[in-house]
């Protein structure tokens, strides 16, 4: 019985307990977020050598790592989902060890140290599957290597430079992390008689994985030229070295106070009530309660609470030994983003900076909490900070798990309305409906759905966010401007002439841009997509196709109102208004409504090019109310489009008439 108790009650097991209430509920129903999709496309679509190009120019290691994880996983979700929590987990468990070893007294603090490096909630982009899956294997071997250089035998010397070597060369994130061994080093080499001996001994024991960094950095300064981000620090010393000094002094201050205080806040930001549902918030409360309930069990059966004062030794100094190494660590992860000029927040998708922090944070944390002069009231706090962030990590799942539905909405109304495109257009899509991709991840897709040959050569579609390519990619919302992106794997090239504006608000549907009409859409949020309004071409878009979505869209969802609005404006397109009209009635008899008023006016057109004037009319009118304002300066346009194209008949002139004096048209 004691046996099976110490093993269910192992801080291993209760670390990946933690690990699947906070990040596994909810894996099942996760996606493929932002570098996730246009990666997976490179190296399934592309192939092999797009892929080892794509990580060419700044982690060449990371691609060869790719080409084996992908050699023998499959690009589903849920696959990459379960190897990014496993490798979360193994490195909050390597944490775990490396503080037993530090701290071997306290044995309850290096709990709760592994929990607190679990579930940081400074950083929410566990989910990001694809990516930070390779980011996970960096910092899995940056602690292994650290872990198996506190062993101190030969056989754990090889694995420990071996794993140092794998770290430095798979990326920059925990690279000047491995300075940190020098003060390990220096804290747990024993005593000596005099500080020249301990300073020769230290350096002798440091002195391999220096070897290892320096080859690295001449590496990485000579041999990958290309790097996606300058040093932009060293330039800015030059021109303006104490004004640079000082910002940089503000930047450091502030990405300390962002990830050693700031982060641990996040915690508490809890649920919104009405956006995320009863059935989310009771799983909410579930994670805290157990994660709570479990973290107390495993501090009610640690040592200090059996009666073993060992814990209790030392504690300041070990706390003051915590904070220090902490603050160096903190320091050596931020140098990588202040040498480039990379912000460093806990907005997304910033905070992917605070990975590197997690292990000064958590180190600075237990060591300031360590002061508190009640034991019992200490670990309380750090209970339900592990609780706490726990389900905030489960909110952030289901954040991601909604946005997956509503990219996976956008892009299957999307190849319901667009059967195939003309080759080098370019979609223009509002921003703010998805908030864990850039339009840089959606334009894997696209190619994905519409050029399935596509080559490294030519790369025929491409979706920007207007907003953000501004200036930037989009040299303006003019016609006749070339446009041109480097995917590092291929290149698309277009043109300012040949592009199609979509504007999608959810739960509205996909709306396909039209310049007769939406220039005075104010239902499009975006200004500068409404703007460009004439600039959209709908004629690019071509009538026999059948878009193909890869697999990870699952099934084809069902047939609601969207379904009917998007077949319904594709035939309008091509003047089938029969079928219009007939998708309409289908549309209505589904009980759902348009959530946007503009959608009738399809079925508006519908009903008139077929003669039914009255039913026209009744529609604009019964649309017109939602609001008069909005909608007068859009119906007005439209029936002038209808005299202008429909039959001349007594019919419709006294409708014309009827509907010019409702909506107050002039």
């Amino acid at each position: 019985m004691k046996r099976f108790l110490a093993i269910i009650t192992s801080p291993p097991l209760i670390l990946a307990a933690i690990a699947a209430f906070a990040y596994g509920i909810l894996a099942p129903q996760l996606g493929f977020y932002w570098d996730d999709l246009p990666i997976g496309w490179i190296r399934y679509e592309l192939g092999t050598e797009a892929l080892s190009r794509y990580f060419s120019t700044n982690r060449p290691a990371m691609g060869i790592l790719y080409q084996g994880l992908t050699g023998i996983i499959p690009f589903k979700p849920i696959y990459w989902q379960f190897l990014a929590l496993i490798l979360r987990w193994i490195s909050s468990v390597l944490f775990w060890a490396i503080f037993r070893q530090l701290f071997p007294r306290q044995k309850t603090l290096s709990i709760v140290a592994g929990l607190l490096f679990l579930l940081y909630p400074g950083f929410n982009q566990q989910f990001i599957s694809f990516v930070y899956s390779s980011h996970f294997f960096t910092l899995v071997f940056f602690l292994l290597s650290i872990f198996a250089m506190l062993k101190r035998t030969q056989i754990w010397a090889i694995a420990a430079l071996l794993a140092s070597t794998i770290n430095l060369l798979l990326g920059e994130y925990f690279f000047l992390l491995d300075l940190i061994r020098i003060p390990i080093l220096w804290t747990t080499l024993g005593d000596f008689p005099n500080l020249k001996e301990r300073v020769r001994r230290v350096f002798l024991a440091w002195s391999p994985y220096l070897g290892i960094l320096l080859v690295m950095i001449i590496g990485r300064v000579f041999f990958i030229s290309n790097e996606t981000y300058g040093y932009s620090l060293l330039a800015e010393l030059r021109a303006a070295p104490l004004l640079t000094l000082w910002d940089l002094f503000k930047t450091v201050f502030l990405s300390l106070w962002t990830t050693l205080i700031a982060a641990w806040g996040q915690a508490f930001v809890l649920p919104d009530f009405e956006l995320q549902g009863k059935v989310t918030i009771a799983i909410y409360l579930m994670v805290i309660i157990f994660s709570l309930a479990a973290t107390l069990f495993a501090f009610h059966l640690s040592p200090a609470r059996r009666g073993d004062s060992r814990e209790s030794e030392g504690e300041k100094q070990d706390a003051i030994r915590l904070i220090f190494l902490g603050f160096f660590a903190a320091l050596l992860a931020g140098i990588p983003f202040w040498m480039t000029g990379l912000p460093v927040s806990l907005g997304f998708p910033a905070n992917r900076a605070t990975l590197p922090f997690i292990l000064g944070s958590v180190l600075v944390l237990v060591g300031f909490l360590t002061f508190l002069p009640r034991k019992n009231l200490r670990l309380f706090i750090f209970a339900l900070l592990i609780a706490f962030s726990a389900g905030r990590q489960f909110l952030w799942a289901d954040e991601f798990r909604r946005d997956w539905n509503v990219q996976k909405n956008l892009f299957w109304q999307l190849s319901w309305r667009v059967p195939a495109i003309e080759e080098d257009t370019a979609i223009l899509l509002n921003e703010g409906a998805l908030k864990f991709y850039a339009d840089n991840s959606l334009s894997a897709p696209l190619n994905w759905i519409y050029a399935p040959k596509a080559t490294e050569a030519h790369i025929p579609y491409m979706l920007f966010y207007p907003r953000s390519r501004l200036g930037q990619g989009i040299p303006a919302l003019e016609k006749g401007h070339s446009l041109r992106h480097d995917f590092i794997a291929g290149e698309f090239h277009g043109n300012t002439s040949q592009i199609i504006l979509v504007n999608f608000s959810p739960p509205g549907c996909v709306h396909i841009v039209d310049p007769e009409i939406d220039t005075k859409n104010r239902f499009i949020s975006d200004i500068l997509l409404r703007d460009a309004a004439s600039l959209s071409r709908p004629e690019l878009i071509l009538p026999f196709g059948e878009p193909q979505l890869p697999d990870t869209y699952a099934s084809n969802p069902a047939h609601g109102w969207c379904y009917y609005f998007e077949k319904a404006d594709l035939a309008r397109q091509f003047g089938d208004w029969d079928q219009v009209v007939a998708l309409g009635a289908q549309a209505f008899n589904t009980g759902d409504h348009p959530n946007d008023p503009t959608e009738n006016f399809v079925f508006i057109e519908g009903y008139a090019f077929t003669g039914d004037w009255a039913q026209a009319e009744q529609l604009s009118v019964r649309a017109n109310r939602v609001s008069p304002s909005y909608m007068t300066p859009l119906l007005c346009p439209l029936w002038e489009r209808i005299e202008s194209n429909t039959v001349d008949s007594p019919e419709k002139t006294e409708s014309l008439l009827r509907v010019r004096e409702k909506l107050n048209c002039k």
